[in-house]
């Protein structure tokens, strides 16, 4: 009781900030999945012709959150702005892994690499408008736009591959074939996502002055341009893919003071296979032709803490 008792006066004086206020935060945490890079078949029998995945398994990052609306939301309708931008610190995060289904008559793997991958760039901004809506005494409901920018980059190195032999234009069981080792960089790959959702979060201040917020975001509309270097082969790929199915559900625990907010957050991010065209160029200059069609997808779940205060 004596806690509540020092928090509820926080909260009274709280109501004397104005209608529409500002607000800045730092953020801490950390993103576990993968990105994927994907290549379509022309004329093989499996689902895919190759597929790329690079762990983020985790990265940390810190960032900053900057916020516009009601420090009490609960006081009537309002406009709000939220924009959070992080930056991952570089560091090992899982493997790469390397599958290609390149058989005409099969749909059997063929070809297999597994490296050690390294994320060196990991940039993310996300910006939110929408309007905030009071539901009785102690509920409200904020819909709203969503836009994201997503910037990863990665290398693979070490590791090994398996390609299965060929006998009579037929390949053997990738079972039956080496294992060679590599050392060394072996890939550099990079994804630039952009996306536009809508939204709705549902939040609640029955237990004040703590508070509970879930939010969902979909939409179709994302696009991702990558670049993909085979180093030992000396190839780059430029890959322009979009339409992939995002969708990201969130949940949020807030402790709310006089100025001051504390929050836990998680959600979970993932866009779906896209498609689109995909170029190539071997060596470091000519030009790039096209080279069928390529795509990307993309899961994280986002664990996050924010400390913000209203200005």
């Amino acid at each position: 009781m004596s806690i509540l008792s020092a928090i509820k006066p926080s909260y009274c004086q709280a109501q004397t900030l104005n209608f529409n206020n500002l607000s800045l935060g730092t953020v801490f945490g950390a993103v576990y999945g993968h990105s994927e890079e994907l290549v379509y078949p022309l004329n093989t029998p499996a689902e895919l012709y190759s597929e790329l995945l690079y762990d983020m398994k985790p990265v940390f990052y810190a960032g900053i959150q900057i916020d516009y609306g009601r420090a009490n939301i609960m006081r009537g309708p309002g406009f709000f702005a939220s924009l959070i931008f992080k930056a991952g610190i570089p560091a090992d995060s899982g493997i790469h892994e390397n599958r290609d289904w390149m058989s005409a008559v099969s749909a059997d793997l063929t070809n297999f690499s597994s490296h050690t991958n390294k994320t060196n760039e990991f940039f993310w901004i996300d910006l939110s408008l929408g309007a905030s809506i009071p539901v009785g005494t102690y509920f409200y409901i904020t819909p709203f736009i969503s836009g994201s920018w997503m910037h990863f980059a990665f290398t693979g190195r070490d590791g090994y591959y398996q390609y299965a032999e060929r006998s009579g234009g037929v390949f053997l069981p990738i079972e039956n074939a080496p294992i060679i080792p590599l050392t060394g960089d072996v890939i550099r790959y990079q994804q630039d996502w952009l996306l536009l959702a809508a939204g709705l979060s549902v939040g609640s201040r029955i237990l004040f002055p703590f508070s509970f917020e879930l939010s969902f975001q979909i939409t179709p509309l994302t696009y991702c341009a990558a670049k993909d270097e085979h180093l030992l082969r000396s190839e780059t790929f430029l890959d322009f893919s979009s339409w992939g199915l995002f969708f990201e559900p969130r949940a949020a625990f807030s402790l709310i003071m006089e100025r001051f907010e504390l929050s836990l957050e998680a959600s979970y991010r993932s866009i779906g296979r896209t498609r689109g065209d995909s170029y190539s160029r071997s060596g470091s200059s000519g030009a790039f032709r096209r080279n069928g069609e390529a795509g990307a997808a993309l899961t994280l779940f986002d664990a996050r803490f924010l400390f913000r205060a209203w200005l």
